[in-house]
């Protein structure tokens, strides 16, 4: 399967062949090796909401992100 860029506006346009099922509305952009080009669905980062960091870390309504999970002394 081919497709073509088309110039529209100030940007360069890939249209997604019909018979490909487009599963997400956003994507996040990739440029490879050698021209390649890839797009991956937007997805929420599982570790970094509140829910796991209430069930997992030691939530303190920070969400940063960074869970406080404490070291031990022989850790250090």
């Amino acid at each position: 399967m081919t497709v073509k860029i088309r110039k529209v506006g100030s940007s360069n346009v890939l249209t997604v062949p019909k018979g490909i099922k487009v599963t997400s509305k956003e994507f996040d952009v990739y440029e490879g090796r050698e021209g390649a080009i890839t797009f991956l669905p937007v997805t929420d980062n599982p570790f970094n909401t509140t829910k796991t960091l209430e069930k997992y870390g030691k939530y303190d309504d920070d969400d940063t992100g960074f869970i406080d999970a404490g070291v031990e002394k022989d850790e250090i």
